[in-house]
This record gives structure tokens, sequence and C-alpha cells, in this order.
């Protein structure tokens, strides 16, 4: 399992090369973007993603918002829970870094010592935005985007195949989709009973959605009100 993609013949290693050729070709202020972006923006930006939706659902409230948060939860569950999978599956197959085997590589990130099957990073952002997908499409839609450019600045910075990438993705999809109906079932309950909590329940719902009955700006009552005076004058 080792020598997996080892052969310069292989598509895996050549788009390895046309991606990885991207960087060379580069401005160096360009490289060290990516090698931030790569390394610890994008997975930075998909919590602050999370964080966001998190907050919307607060404002809006309504029934929906417990099960909501409760996938928001699942999120970053499914991304430990995918990394600790991954751990096994890396001793397994044993995959060096790609430029351990292959030369002419323009390496962006130092010191990477461990196996390259399968990719952390997308793995864990994969797996963030499938859980923000279950709680909101929209989120969830930009989430997947993130992820997607994980995986591209991780070939593009010379640390991982292709297929690592690939792998990834199917893992934080995977983990994310399969045990979503299990996590929402012990998540939810736990959700709905913080919701109902006097001083924890802002985490699950904002005080103005709360008192509005997760309708904004509003008025609540207004078109009963309305109607009940139509009635009274009919009377």
């Amino acid at each position: 399992m080792a020598g997996l993609a080892a052969s310069g013949s292989n598509p895996d290693v050549e788009l390895l090369y046309d991606i990885n050729g991207l960087a060379k070709d580069a401005p160096h202020w360009f490289d060290r973007v990516m090698e931030f972006v790569g390394e610890y923006g994008i997975l930075l930006a998909t919590v602050l993603l999370v964080l966001w939706c998190w907050l919307s659902v607060r404002r809006r409230g309504g029934e929906d918002a417990a099960p909501s948060v409760a996938a928001l939860l699942w999120a970053p569950l499914a991304a430990g829970v995918a990394v600790l999978i991954n751990v096994p599956i890396r001793g397994f197959v044993e995959r060096p870094r790609p430029f351990v085997d292959h030369d002419g590589l323009e390496v962006l990130v130092s010191g990477k010592t461990d196996y390259s099957f399968v990719s952390d990073h997308a793995t864990i952002t994969m797996a963030l935005a499938v859980g923000l997908f279950v709680a909101n499409r929209k989120f969830g839609v930009a989430g997947i985007l993130l992820a997607l450019l994980e995986g591209f600045c991780r070939v593009y910075m010379g640390v991982h195949y292709p297929t690592d990438v690939l792998g990834g993705l199917a893992l934080g999809t995977a983990v994310a989709l399969l045990l979503s109906p299990l996590a929402m079932a012990l998540l939810t309950p736990l959700t709905k009973a913080i919701e109902r909590s006097p001083r924890a329940g802002w985490l699950i719902r904002s005080r103005k959605s709360s008192a509005y009955g997760g309708q904004g700006a509003v008025v609540p009552g207004a078109r009963k009100d309305s109607g009940a005076e139509e009635r009274d004058l009919a009377a």
C-alpha cells in the first residue's frame, strides 16, 4: 500500500505536477498567501461560517431552531470523529508525502513527516461543511465550496496527492451524513432542553426571537388583532 501512486505515469501524479506547477509560476507573495490559506485560513473561515450560521439560527428562532443548532453541534463533532477514523487509515495505507517520492515539486510547507493519505485538512473542512449543510442549505453550499478550495490548496502546496484530497472529502462526507441520524437523535433533545432553560435558552434562540415567536420584526398578534376587530365590527 505504501507504493500507492508511485508511478510518474499515474494520472494522480500527473495532476499533482500540473496543479503544483502553478506554484512555481506564481509570484512569491501569492505562494505565501496560498500557504496561509491552505494551512489555516480555510479551516478558520469554515469555523466562522458555522458560527455565523448559529447566530442566524438564533436570530430567526422558530420551531426548527433547536434541531438546527443540534446539526451545527454535530458539524465539529463529525470533523473530530472523521479525523479519528483517519488515524488507522493512514497507518494502514502508509503512503509517503508526494515530495518524498517525486522530485521537482514546489513544497510550500516544510516539516510534514506523517503519511499523506487521507488529507486531514480536506476531511475536517468537508465534515464541517456537510454538517453545516444539514443545518442550513445556503451556508452548507458555501462550506462545501470552501472544502473544495481547501483540497485544491493542499495539492497546490505540494503536500498531498489529488487522491489524498478526494479520500478526505469522501471520508468527511460519509461520517457527517451516515452518522447524522444518530447524532441528531442524541443532540436534538439536548438542544431542546437548553432552549427551555431560563439561563441557557439564549444559546438556541435570542430573546428577541423568543419574544416575537420567531417572526423577526413582525409585531406578534397583529393579524390576529386585526381579525378580532373585524369580527367585533361584524358583530
